[in-house]
């Protein structure tokens, strides 16, 4: 007979307080609230901004992080002392670094160099170390490399995000989004329009859509330079484009693997010009700023209620406030860095203006 013990009780009783530490801080959280945008009461659709600014750490990534360091501890891959490695564009990477700080874990975030400072400011002060890279495709190879050589773990957002996170509930952000409209005049709504980074959010929402058997349908969209629309109308995972996006947290040079195209049911694809004028004009109605991945939502969620209005189509819209524009006071608030970047916003905040007005919103959308 063989008898193999392999792991320690020790071990076990480092996994079970790290559980428990975890559950704990998302016990100290509120969820996070639904927000009415005013639109033109004649079209008679709402719309909503689910606030995910509000987390901890300031962003939807907060959700992702805590699910996916729980998922890392149950499987046994995350133990006691092990740093934690991350390829990261920021936000992610600084919600990470608050649950390994909050585990005593040594974390290390992989990212493209030229991540804003705010968002390398965020990471350091929540304990994080930034390792930054040149060629923003790199940054997994990176993460996996320093994994290797410092016995850490790579944890590994984009290949886990969509399995980390229970579709089917458990507070995940569709049964929040769903559960706070109950009493509104359209509690199910006609579409939710997000945006993907990972894939996770859109996998989460499109699956938990189907599993409650609801009429609401699934856009996502999305910026330039990202593989994931053209990856989408192609049908194919293995579209790159091997550059970065301007809009941090969204658009990928690849499709990443927790992106499940199946359970998207329209897709939009938003310039970043448009992304950033649509963050500055959300200003004014919010009273106060947000990040342009906000943005590129709201010209999305803009577009799909110009096509309801133009029907007749009466019903409610949910899309997201990722994260909150203090991060971006250095590149997207700043005139210099527009100057730099060759990006004139003032166009695509007049046309804006001009549909929420009654004019109609171009085509800029794939069904499939």
């Amino acid at each position: 007979m063989r008898d193999i013990e392999r792991t320690s009780p020790s071990a076990r009783a480092w996994s079970d307080e790290a559980i428990r530490r975890v559950e704990a801080d998302a016990n100290r959280s509120a969820d996070t609230h639904l927000i009415r945008f005013e639109l033109p009461t004649d079209w008679g659709i709402d719309l909503y901004f689910k606030d995910e600014s509000t987390h901890p750490t300031g962003s939807l990534k907060h959700r992702l992080a805590r699910s996916l360091f729980l998922y890392a501890v149950a499987n046994g891959w995350l133990k006691e002392g092990m740093p934690v490695i991350e390829a990261s564009s920021g936000s992610t990477a600084v919600s990470e670094a608050y649950f390994a700080r909050l585990l005593d874990l040594p974390f290390v975030a992989v990212m493209p160099r030229t991540t804003s400072a705010n968002k390398i400011a965020l990471i350091e002060r929540q304990g994080g170390r930034c390792h930054l890279v040149s060629d923003a495709t790199m940054v997994y190879a990176e993460a996996a490399r320093l994994a290797e050589e410092s016995g850490g773990h790579y944890i590994d957002q984009f290949t886990y995000a969509e399995r980390a996170t229970d579709w089917r509930g458990n507070n995940n952000i569709a049964e929040s989004i769903l559960a706070q409209l109950r009493l509104e005049p359209h509690p199910v709504p006609s579409w939710v329009v997000v945006g993907a980074g990972t894939g996770g959010t859109s996998a989460t929402i499109g699956r938990y859509i189907r599993y409650r058997r609801l009429a609401t349908r699934l856009c996502v969209v999305d910026v330039e330079n990202s593989a994931f629309m053209p990856g989408w109308q192609a049908n194919s995972d293995r579209v790159v484009t091997g550059v970065g996006s301007r809009i941090e947290g969204i658009g990928r040079p690849r499709v990443e693997p927790s992106f499940i195209g199946d359970v998207v049911d329209r897709m939009i694809g938003v310039s970043d010009a448009a992304s950033i004028a649509a963050m500055r004009y959300l200003q004014a109605p919010l009273g106060r700023r947000v990040g342009a991945s906000t943005g590129t939502n709201f010209v999305g969620a803009l577009a799909v209620a110009a096509g309801m209005r133009e029907r007749g189509e009466r019903g409610s819209i949910v899309t997201l406030i990722c994260d909150g524009g203090e991060r971006y006071a250095d590149t997207y608030y700043s005139a210099e860095w527009l100057s730099s970047q060759g990006l004139d916003p003032e166009p695509h905040r007049r046309h804006i203006e001009a549909v929420l007005a009654g004019q109609p919103w171009p085509e800029t959308s794939v069904s499939r």
